[in-house]
C-alpha cells in the first residue's frame, strides 16, 4: 500500500452521518443531481453527481474539468457544508480548506465506479477525503498505474479514506455497492461526499 492511504473506520457516528446528511439535503436541493456523461462517447456515468463549493467537477463531451457552475442550473455551486469543514479540519490538519466537495450518488448495486486517479487539480499536496453514508461500498485502490496490484475493502457508513502523500494519485474505484446493508439514507443507495482543494492560490 502507498504511503499516505489512510483508511479510517466509523470516523463518523451514526449521529454525525444524521447531522451530515441533514446538511447535504440543502446541498442537493439547491444543486439538484444530474447524470454526467463520459467524454467523446456520451455515454452516461452509473452514478448520479453535484456538487458543493467554489468548484465543482464535471465530465461531458467536452472532457473532464472543474467549473463555476451546475451545468443544468446554470448557478454557483452552494457552499460546501460546516460540518464537512470541520471533518476536513479534524482529520487532514491540512491548513488551507477545501473548495470542492463532490457528491457521488450510488442508486443501487449496479451503479459503480472504475479505476481512476484525481489528478484535474492545479497541485496534487492537499489530500483528498472521502466520505462514505449508506450502503456498504467495496472500495478498491491500487498503485500509480492502471494495470498495477490493486486491494479492496468494504466501506461502511460513516467510514473515511484519506489519500496523501504517494498515495494522493493512487487508482481507485468502487466496484459494487451492498444494496440494504443501511438504513441511513431512507431512499437506499450510498452517498459519497470527496471533498479537496482544486485552485493553489
Amino acid at each position: 500500500m502507498l504511503e499516505g492511504f489512510r483508511y479510517l473506520p466509523a470516523a463518523l457516528d451514526r449521529p454525525g452521518q444524521e447531522a451530515l446528511l441533514a446538511e447535504l439535503r440543502q446541498v442537493i436541493a439547491a444543486a439538484p443531481f444530474y447524470w454526467p456523461v463520459m467524454p467523446r462517447s456520451g455515454r452516461p456515468f452509473s452514478v448520479l453527481m453535484t456538487n458543493a463549493g467554489a468548484w465543482g467537477w464535471l465530465s461531458d463531451k467536452a472532457g473532464y474539468r472543474y467549473s463555476e457552475r451546475h451545468p443544468e442550473t446554470g448557478q454557483p455551486w452552494p457552499a460546501i457544508p460546516p460540518g464537512l469543514l470541520d471533518l476536513w479540519d479534524r482529520l487532514t490538519g491540512f491548513p488551507a480548506p477545501p473548495d470542492c466537495c463532490l457528491c457521488n450518488y450510488y442508486a443501487d448495486a449496479k451503479a459503480r465506479m472504475g479505476l481512476h486517479q484525481d489528478r484535474d487539480e492545479d497541485s496534487f499536496a492537499p489530500p483528498v477525503l472521502s466520505l462514505s453514508l449508506g450502503d456498504r461500498a467495496v472500495f478498491r485502490i491500487g498503485g500509480l498505474t492502471r494495470r498495477g496490484p490493486t486491494r479492496s475493502l468494504k466501506l461502511d457508513s460513516g467510514d473515511v479514506v484519506l489519500l496523501s502523500g504517494d498515495a494522493r494519485l493512487a487508482f481507485h474505484g468502487i466496484d459494487r455497492v451492498l444494496a440494504g446493508s443501511s438504513r441511513l439514507l431512507p431512499e437506499g443507495g450510498r452517498l459519497n461526499v470527496t471533498l479537496r482543494r482544486v485552485r493553489d492560490f
